[in-house]
């Protein structure tokens, strides 16, 4: 078992315990026990299956489209004067403007259907991409690209074997923000007139004072959230087998 698990599960067992004893309200929080029947029942419905296939996809194509603006604007503001002349002050603009003050004129731009919730994740997760790329590709050493001057690499030899690499860490930096920032952006708009996903069934929950179901749902995305990162981290070692792990990182 990973060591990862350790502090969950040490949570769950002390809430167990303070259920059981009295001390935590069940009208407040219900046990874990008892939230793990209405997970089963969730599941045996099929509800929660079709739910979170809903927001599952709202989330992914919201963060696709998000990544890959936010990866693009990074790669014209950081390599060219003129792209990040161009681009940069737009973003800082847009990464000013707080996102649930943007949610109304969402609204009135595209209604409330899917569209603005798609448009919305992927206006949320579009800044920690382009900040943190941006970031790496200026913040690649100068070093480097003075070794790459003396081999005789031209620029787009310069782009693709030093600079982009020496960027991918902090790109691997900004898709965990990312994907942890879609999540907290799909909580927010599944509110908007929802009729699927979890945002939904919390809502439907709320409306029938079911504490439940709405721990139920908010410890969904909490597990989403491991999974994502885990997944993350996955892609990193891979990526960046390259990269020498610090001594420490080693001992660990």
């Amino acid at each position: 078992m990973s060591t990862r698990l350790l502090s969950p599960l040490a949570v769950l067992l002390l809430w167990e315990l303070g259920s059981r004893v009295g001390l935590i309200p069940a009208h407040i929080m219900p046990a874990p026990s008892a939230l793990a029947t209405t997970l089963s029942d969730l599941l045996v419905s099929g509800r929660l299956y079709e739910h979170l296939g809903v927001s599952l996809r709202r989330a992914a194509l919201g963060l696709a489209i998000g990544v890959s603006l936010g990866t693009a604007l990074a790669l014209v503001a950081g390599l060219s004067r003129r792209g990040e002349l161009a681009a940069d002050p737009l973003m800082q603009i847009l990464r000013a403007l707080p996102f649930l003050g943007v949610i109304p004129l969402f609204i009135l731009w595209f209604g409330i259907g899917e569209v603005t919730k798609v448009a919305l994740i992927a206006l949320a997760t579009k800044t920690p991409i382009y900040l943190t790329l941006y970031g790496g590709i200026r913040g690649v050493d100068a070093k480097l690209v003075e070794a790459a001057d003396t081999l005789g690499l031209n620029r787009l030899e310069l782009i693709r074997h030093v600079i982009l690499p020496g960027a991918l860490p902090s790109f691997f930096v900004g898709l965990r923000y990312a994907l942890g920032i879609s999540l907290l952006a799909l909580v927010a708009v599944e509110q908007i007139n929802a009729n699927s996903g979890i945002g939904y069934l919390i809502n439907e929950a709320r409306d029938f004072m079911k504490t439940d179901v709405i721990m139920v749902c908010l410890l969904i995305y909490s597990v989403l959230g491991l999974l994502t990162d885990a997944f993350v981290r996955m892609l990193e070692r891979h990526a960046l087998a390259w990269r020498p792990l610090m001594p420490s990182l080693r001992a660990a």
